[in-house]
């Protein structure tokens, strides 16, 4: 038997919960979390398999139970309510930010930090200062201060330690699994992916964007790992605090350097990335 191609195919949520979808990929949930209480509801043991991702959840979740569950009016009563603060907080204008800076609501103030430690499932942080780096940002959303963040995709993400046998440290790393994330590609107007470049030491490196939605404030995390880059490039944004000292210093400039080599993307009104 030959196996041409794979197909997945993912549950299809009921219109009366179909804001699920829309609220698992912000990740104003990871400070709300009456929200996340929804999918121990539907499937707890699966929830648990998923390690509290409501993204993969999503993808996993039997069909029969999303449509039982669309039938318990007591899990759309507390749905009903999610969905209600959610949409009421990602539209209110009325926020501390506004009240005291009305005349500065077209302004944007650029954050950058090396890592976010938004939530368990997106693993591109290690310790503080990525925790102090997201709760700037949840905060920022709550205040509704207009604050866009810019970061870097570590897909192998921070390592694991493991012990081994004659008591000694060893480092492993995994693959993140973006399809499983809510992290998102940011596209150009004809819909193909927004891919960037600067000049590191004389050479075109390119840099491409992805998104993270945090309440109301973006995170757009850059990703070296493209096949037009040079083999030696493209593990910069592999892994966080990976590498060596070089490494770490073409980290530091792929995040700091913001002048761009001839390619429209960040910075573009557009995509409304204070970033060139």
């Amino acid at each position: 038997m030959y196996i041409f191609n794979k197909i997945t195919v993912n549950p299809q949520l009921p219109k009366k919960i179909n804001k699920l979808s829309d609220i698992a990929n912000n990740l104003w949930w990871s400070w709300n979390t009456e929200f996340l209480k929804l999918f121990k509801q539907i499937d707890i043991d699966l929830w648990e398999r998923c390690e509290k991702n409501p993204v993969k959840f999503l993808r996993l979740v039997e069909q029969e139970k999303i449509e039982a569950i669309a039938e318990n009016q007591d899990f759309l009563k507390e749905y009903n309510k999610i969905v209600e603060n959610f949409e009421g907080y990602m539209n209110s204008k009325s926020h501390w930010f506004n009240k005291h800076y009305p005349d500065n609501k077209e302004d944007i103030i650029a954050y950058f930090s090396a890592e976010y430690g938004l939530d368990e499932i997106i693993p591109i942080y290690s310790g503080g200062l990525g925790i102090l780096s997201a709760d700037h940002l949840k905060s920022s959303s709550d205040l509704g201060i207009p604050l866009v963040a810019v970061g870097l995709l570590y897909k192998n993400g921070y390592f694991h330690q493991k012990i081994n046998n004659i008591g000694c440290q060893e480092t492993e790393y995994y693959n993140i699994d973006l399809d499983n994330l809510p992290v998102f590609p940011v596209k150009k107007d004809d819909g193909e992916d927004l891919i960037i470049c600067i000049k590191l030491w004389r050479r075109k490196l390119y840099i491409k964007i992805w998104k993270v939605q945090v309440g109301r404030v973006a995170l757009y995390l850059l990703d070296t790992d493209l096949e037009q880059n040079r083999e030696e490039y493209r593990g910069i944004t592999l892994s966080l605090y990976g590498g060596n000292q070089e490494t770490r210093i073409q980290q530091e400039m792929v995040l700091g350097i913001r002048r761009s080599c001839g390619i429209k993307g960040i910075g573009d009104k557009s995509n409304n990335i204070p970033y060139e």
